[in-house]
């Protein structure tokens, strides 16, 4: 057999390359870069942001038992018979092998192919996989690593769509649907558009728990996030501190938050300083200074954005088992004690203020809250 590390050697120094490597990080500085780039109407990108440069050591990001502690989580008792789907864009091709890199390092059982627990289809279900692209490909590992940290005893359904064009990406969302999904989560988006609306009945699967990332940008709504059918997912900054829980959040300022200019307001929200449907429902960590370890391309990033609360409260809905019972995303707002409430921070300016700042109950970056449990879900 040949050996891999020519591979690997390239696989790592075209990362550095498009992703920073250490020649391009300032001296007493981290940089902190976007994953993907931006893009025009009609595609969307993913809402992942990369902290400093990645290596072949140990992580520094939080990893399973750090996420498991902070939203109190029953991982290891809770999960089994439910499949997280993960729909994003391109192909990665180091999915399974990274995967099974990241889950042997933190002690997770095996989810491959071959014992059933991991599956990999392109858009339609089939296994001819689109063309790989490097950062849709960390996001994806992003978003499979999650729903490890969270749910390791979860099948996990991987669908690759062919391009990021918003078509392709919605075909995706059938698919996972179709494949029997329990939770699906979707760490991208763009700019919402007049015919959204229409465009909602991806999202709309009647005992699927749908998550939508809010953004990476600060204050403003992107779409699918903003359809009403699914649970929109803000940010936090996640710390740990000296109280009983032993760790404290804020709302991050990347996150996205708002008022739609198009869907509908659900009848389960009741805040008033949206006429249509407010942005976002709930929450998890976000902030890539406080970001979550990932294992892409055999090496540790450390990742951010909404890109990774998303996965992570899909992965909560699967623990949960509640998904056949969920109305859209109106669950957490009738179960709230089972949410830590976040009341600081700010995405950026605006009024009434509780859009863009973290506050005592309901507010836009941070939602509800975080999960405190899976009572909430």
């Amino acid at each position: 057999m040949k050996s891999r590390l020519p591979a690997l050697v390239f696989l790592a120094l075209a990362l550095a390359a498009i992703f920073g490597g250490a020649s391009s990080a300032r001296a007493g500085s981290v940089s902190i870069r976007p994953v993907c780039g931006a893009v025009p109407l009609g595609y969307a990108r993913c809402f992942s942001l990369v902290k400093g440069n990645a290596t072949a050591a140990a992580p520094s990001g939080y990893g399973p038992a750090d996420l498991q502690s902070a939203y109190k989580l029953p991982s290891a008792t809770a999960g089994s018979g439910q499949t997280v789907a993960i729909v994003d864009a391109f192909d990665d091709p180091t999915a399974e092998s990274d995967l099974a890199q990241y889950r042997s390092f933190y002690g997770l059982p095996p989810c491959t192919t071959a014992n059933g627990c991991f599956r990999k289809v392109n858009e339609t279900g089939g296994t001819i996989y689109p063309a790989p692209s490097p950062d849709w490909a960390l996001e994806i590992s992003l978003d499979l690593d999650m729903v490890s940290a969270v749910c390791p005893n979860c099948h996990i359904l991987l669908v690759e769509a062919t391009t990021n064009l918003d078509s392709d990406l919605y075909t995706a969302e059938d698919t996972a649907a179709a494949l029997g999904a329990n939770a699906i989560s979707n760490s991208w988006g763009g700019s919402e558009y007049s015919g959204q609306t229409s465009d909602d009945a991806h999202f709309n699967h009647s005992g699927v728990a749908i998550t939508a990332s809010s953004g990476d940008s600060g204050y403003g709504v992107s779409y699918p996030a903003a359809s009403r059918f699914l649970t929109a997912v803000g940010g936090t900054s996640l710390t740990r501190n000296s109280s009983s829980r032993g760790w404290t959040e804020s709302a991050w300022s990347g996150a996205g938050s708002g008022c739609s200019a198009y869907d509908a307001k659900p009848s389960w929200q009741t805040d008033t300083g949206c006429a249509r449907r407010t942005v976002s429902d709930v929450s998890a960590v976000a902030d890539p200074n406080t970001g979550v370890a990932v294992l892409y391309g055999g090496l540790w990033w450390t990742v951010g954005g909404t890109s990774a609360s998303s996965p992570i409260v899909a992965s909560v809905y699967a623990l949960a088992g509640n998904a056949s019972s969920v109305t859209y995303g109106s669950y957490p707002y009738s179960h709230t004690t089972g949410l830590f409430d976040v009341v600081s921070g700010s995405n950026g300016s605006c009024s009434p203020s509780y859009l863009c700042h973290g506050q005592t109950g309901y507010d836009g970056p941070t939602g509800l809250g975080t999960p405190n449990g899976v009572s909430g879900f």
